[in-house]
């Protein structure tokens, strides 16, 4: 089996911490370790280390190689980003020349997984059935009318494999609104799409040749560049001409090839905010519901995240609902509940 670890997203709502050059795959959030190590460490229980992937942009490929120095692990190299579909067509085309029909997994680097055995099982049970040529893709079961998300439809029972069910896709949904999230959520038919993939080489490029024909033209160019001098320059040229485009939208709303889910119950968080890292380390919290991470002192405050890579100390006194982050050139305070639009401090010092 094969993983590929998409690692080239920018990161924009965990600003200040998170910044262009060095976005949240590669902070030490979740854990004592990096998000992308998280990954990889989860990568490697179905994955040998040989066989895995990990995609960055040029800007990271120095910071990737430090964090995985020593590690046996491919790293292929975007010149820009160009979104999923190039990501994924770029690290088939290497894994077609070691094993054309042995299952890919794609991940993304920045998720948190909490329960990693249970994980382990379902991606091995749906690489089962990718392995037949099929491709198949993993399903969170909601708990909230969340907006932040895209959905998958789901359809009748497709089958099991060890002992798991998978069930065909309707369809892929975008972003709804939360009345709509609302009837999602009492349906039971509707999961949240974590951007998880499993399909083989041979099947995935298959499918960008009959739905994305212009972007499979530039990946055959590439692959005949492949091993010889040319292939930076060949991957420069087709990067600077293709759209980017999701592998979701380009694919998976496209194919006539049936696509299967399976519903994952793991523990599973994008961690796309300040919030939604509270929530994953809850269990962290002390008896008023304040997380630490980092050096504070936290007096009369409830419900508080603070995060700091300083050596100030944060001091807290009579507030509630706040996120503060320290780094050594910004502080940012917001309250918690408005942390998915700390993005807009990134995009206003870029304008800048």
């Amino acid at each position: 089996m094969f993983a590929v670890i998409m690692a080239g997203g920018s990161g924009t709502r965990f600003w200040p911490a998170s910044r262009e050059r060095l976005p949240k795959q590669f902070l030490a959030i979740t854990g004592e370790r990096t998000m992308l190590e998280e990954t990889l460490a989860r990568a490697e229980r179905f994955a040998p280390p040989d066989r895995i992937s990990v995609v960055v942009g040029r800007v990271h490929a120095d910071l990737t190689e430090r964090a995985l120095s020593g590690k046996p692990v491919e790293i292929l190299v975007e010149p820009r980003g160009r979104n999923t579909a190039a990501c994924v067509g770029l690290a088939a085309l290497h894994a077609k020349r070691v094993a054309e029909d042995e299952p890919i997994v794609v991940l993304p680097a920045d998720h948190f997984i909490a329960d990693v055995e249970g994980f382990t099982r379902t991606i091995r049970a749906a690489a089962e059935v990718a392995r037949d040529g099929a491709i198949v893709t993993l399903g969170i079961a909601p708990n909230r009318p969340e907006t932040g998300y895209g959905y998958i439809h789901i359809g009748a029972e497709g089958g099991e494999a060890s002992e798991q069910s998978y069930f065909r896709v309707r369809r892929f949904v975008e972003k709804p609104d939360y009345q709509t999230a609302l009837g999602y959520l009492s349906s039971g038919d509707y999961l949240w799409n974590g951007g998880i993939f499993i399909f083989t080489a041979r099947t995935v490029l298959q499918e960008i040749e009959a739905c994305m024909p212009s972007l499979y033209e530039g990946l055959t160019e590439i692959e005949r560049a492949i091993d010889t001098p040319d292939y930076d320059a060949a991957v420069e040229r087709v990067y600077d001409r293709i759209e980017s485009v999701s592998i979701d939208y380009g694919v998976m709303e496209k194919t006539s090839k049936p696509i299967y889910v399976f519903k994952a119950e793991f523990g599973w968080s994008d961690v796309g905010s300040w919030q939604a890292l509270y929530e994953v380390r809850r269990a962290e919290c002390d008896e008023q519901g304040n997380l630490s991470l980092g050096d504070s002192t936290i007096i009369d405050a409830k419900r508080n995240l603070v995060f700091s890579t300083t050596d100030r100390k944060v001091a807290l006194l009579g507030v509630e609902d706040l996120v503060v982050v320290d780094t050594p050139d910004a502080v940012m305070v917001a309250r918690l509940d408005r942390s998915q639009d700390v993005k807009r401090f990134a995009d206003q010092c870029r304008e800048r």
